[in-house]
């Protein structure tokens, strides 16, 4: 994504005024409460080869991801080109493989952490204790230029990105169908290869090892330019009138809702399971559709903690408009008894005129989660 997005907080377009928010309220929100999409990622006995070619037995066993669409969703036409992606793990790493057709394929960035996304590429971003903070994105172009950092918080939130964390261990490759940076002629597709290590991508001295049953949260963007030829090189194409560069496409795997990949709840949901012969379900389709949706059930924690997250997109688009938070449930639109999986649940609000906590409990289960303007997710269940 352009830089701008990266650093500022967007919740819906920056031109929008606080007039409007009303008017878009409905759609905007709708859009960030689309359930996202999974992936179930099955663990291998005999690791891919890391070397850009994804025909080895290893890769045989995963499914495809859906073809990435449009960042906020099916609001935006389909892409130019098709990407998907496939995923396997065992005790030490993450293997992610990556398709992505590209009749022009061209890079210059060439070295590491500087602005990979200035140059068409493919990013990852990883949240493994699904909190939505404490997260990692790693980025890398057709000459395999890595852009990795760290991010302890969003950037809506006033995280800072640690840049000089490096992604100790990372395998990669890059394969090109193709010729690189040749306008002379039409290429097919470039692939990427990694291997993740999973104790790289925790924080503090335990790594998070995940076991069948883990539930992470991962997702996949797509930076594209549209551009043209200047002395035979590729170059960002500027808009004739305001001499601005034209902002790039962004085609991801589960859509965000909003032009902003910093919104880590929306990303989709990766579920670990032990080898494929074990699991019959397991037809060669994407893991997040037919036979195989049969072993993925979104928790009941989750579905109470996208319910606390609708609170916390309504008390934003309300500060705004009001310049404090919302006290009670009838300011949000929001009803105070709800049915969430067909369990009766009560949401209650505690506010101040620049903070709040809201708080949503089953008595049916137990279960009880609060959320703050921090985008905090606490079990309240723990602190008993």
């Amino acid at each position: 994504m352009a830089l701008s997005h990266r650093i500022l907080y967007v919740f819906v377009l920056c031109s929008v005024s606080v007039s409007s928010f009303a008017q878009r309220d409905t759609a905007t929100i709708g859009r960030l409460l689309k359930t996202p999409l999974h992936y179930i990622v099955f663990k291998t006995a005999a690791p891919p080869v890391i070397d850009g070619n994804l025909n080895d037995p290893a890769w045989k066993t995963a499914a495809w991801t859906e073809y990435f669409s449009d960042i906020e969703g099916d609001i935006r036409p389909k892409p130019l080109y098709p990407t998907r992606v496939k995923m396997l793990w065992d005790d030490q790493n993450l293997y992610i493989a990556a398709e992505l057709e590209e009749p022009n394929i061209w890079a210059y960035t060439a070295h590491h952490d500087e602005i990979v996304f200035h140059d068409n590429d493919f990013e990852i971003f990883v949240n493994p204790d699904n909190r939505a903070k404490q997260y990692f994105e790693i980025e890398i172009n057709a000459i395999q230029t890595i852009f990795d950092l760290f991010l302890p918080k969003p950037y809506r939130n006033l995280g800072s990105p640690l840049v000089t964390w490096d992604l100790k261990g990372l395998r990669k490759a890059v394969r090109i169908d193709g010729t690189l940076n040749n306008a002379k002629d039409k290429d097919r597709r470039w692939t990427v290869e990694y291997a993740i290590p999973i104790s790289s991508i925790s924080m503090g001295n335990d790594a998070r090892m995940p076991i069948p049953g883990s539930l992470w949260r991962i997702n996949f963007s797509r930076v594209e330019w549209d551009t043209d030829l200047k002395d035979g090189k590729y170059i960002r194409r500027m808009d004739s009138s305001t001499h601005r560069l034209l902002p790039e496409h962004n085609w991801v795997w589960s859509p965000q809702g909003v032009i902003n990949m910093h919104f880590p709840e929306r990303w989709g949901y990766l579920l670990f399971a032990g080898p494929a012969a074990e699991s019959p379900t397991n037809t060669g389709s994407s893991a997040g559709s037919g036979e195989a949706a049969a072993l993925f059930t979104l928790p009941f924690r989750e579905l109470l903690k996208n319910k606390l997250w609708e609170v916390y997109y309504r008390q934003n688009l309300y500060y705004l408009s009001h310049g404090i938070y919302a006290g009670t449930t009838d300011q949000l639109n929001m009803d105070p008894v709800t049915s969430v999986d067909g369990k009766t649940t009560v949401l209650v609000i505690e506010a101040t005129a620049h903070t709040y906590k809201a708080l949503l409990s089953s008595a049916t289960t137990g279960d009880s989660w609060s959320i703050d303007p921090e985008g905090e997710l606490e079990n309240m269940e723990w602190m008993r």
